[in-house]
């Protein structure tokens, strides 16, 4: 890649995020609770294989 003028690209300045697996998070079950300013939350994994996050 070549840059010009010292300008970075998009690609350049992004951060990925952190990558958590689902299934981690459940600890091998079908549902978690994620806790964020002080509200209980739980991500469901449903028998389809989808994400829910519900308060």
């Amino acid at each position: 890649m070549t840059r010009t003028g010292g300008a970075e690209s998009t690609a350049e300045r992004w951060t990925r995020p952190p990558t958590h697996v689902a299934e981690d998070l459940t600890d091998g079950g079908k549902q978690a609770w994620i806790e964020h300013s002080g509200q209980i939350y739980v991500l469901r994994i449903t028998r389809a294989g989808k994400l829910i996050l519900t308060k």
